[in-house]
């Protein structure tokens, strides 16, 4: 009986989504609406994510655009964007909002750099924990009877080549990042 990759296979899925979602967060110098997608604003009593009350677009190459499907949250949505503390300021007119990215730092530069190494880390580990449990598994299979100790280490191979095509996206995604940080 050949062991079920399938739930590994998702989990490796997971930990990519993770870091890219993770990636998203660390600003570089450019506009990206991405960074907002975790700011909520209080609207009519409820707390609500920005993105679920406005349209945000890129306006130019250091700002983004935040038109209000309700003019009145204008000063809400304000407020939401300074509270988050992302190091962005904010500008208002009669339409809606401009959030401006300042240029980076190369002391800031530097610190991102280090952020981005921090997660990739961080995906590893999840990545190696994941790989251990599912070994873990094999030998108990192997041990158990249920699969021989060839079929043990051949399925030991395959879960390592998933491991290191997953290592190397997540590599190749933070490489991504840095390259756009030091831009």
């Amino acid at each position: 009986m050949a062991y079920d990759f399938t739930h590994f296979k998702t989990k490796l899925h997971e930990i990519e989504e993770w870091l890219g979602n993770e990636y998203l967060s660390v600003r570089t110098g450019r506009a990206t609406p991405a960074i907002l997608d975790n700011i909520f604003i209080e609207n009519y009593g409820a707390r609500t994510f920005l993105k679920h009350t406005a349209t945000i677009t890129i306006e130019d190459a250091k700002t983004v655009r935040v038109t209000p499907w309700d003019k009145s949250q204008i000063k809400a949505m304000e407020k939401a964007i300074a509270e988050a503390n992302l190091g962005l300021s904010t500008s208002s007119d009669s339409q809606g909002l401009r959030v401006h990215f300042p240029d980076l730092t190369s002391e800031r530069r530097v610190t991102l750099t280090k952020l981005i190494r921090e997660k990739l880390e961080q995906a590893r580990v999840s990545v190696r924990g994941e790989r251990d449990e599912i070994w873990s598994e094999i030998q108990t299979q192997e041990r158990d009877g249920e699969i021989a100790e060839d079929e043990k280490f051949r399925l030991k191979d395959e879960m390592q080549k998933m491991v290191d095509a997953t290592n190397q996206k997540l590599e190749e995604h933070a490489d991504k990042k840095e390259k756009e940080i030091s831009e």
